[in-house]
């Protein structure tokens, strides 16, 4: 289960390759932030560079190939386990 946010580093926005990392949704940093690069992800229907802010509640969505998938951040964390980085999303 979680813990709670603050004992596990939390911080209010963290860059977006660095999120997609952290949460494994990308499972590199270098992949995450090339395809933020590439302009396939929007924060808040927004384009979004891999440098641009993640905040509690935003909505991601990504382009794999011909596919979109789309998250929600529940949580925004520096360091997660993997059984717990799971726990920082929601795919919408």
């Amino acid at each position: 289960m979680l813990q709670s946010t603050r004992d596990m580093g939390d911080v209010l926005n963290l860059r977006l390759d660095k999120f997609l990392k952290v949460s494994r949704i990308i499972k590199r940093r270098t992949a995450a932030n090339e395809v933020s690069s590439q302009g396939r992800v929007k924060i808040n229907d927004k384009l979004a560079k891999p440098s641009s802010d993640v905040k509690l509640g935003d909505r991601i969505s990504i382009q794999f190939g011909d596919r979109v998938r789309q998250y929600e951040v529940l949580a925004v964390n520096e360091h997660a386990k993997k059984e717990e980085s799971s726990q920082m999303y929601q795919e919408l």
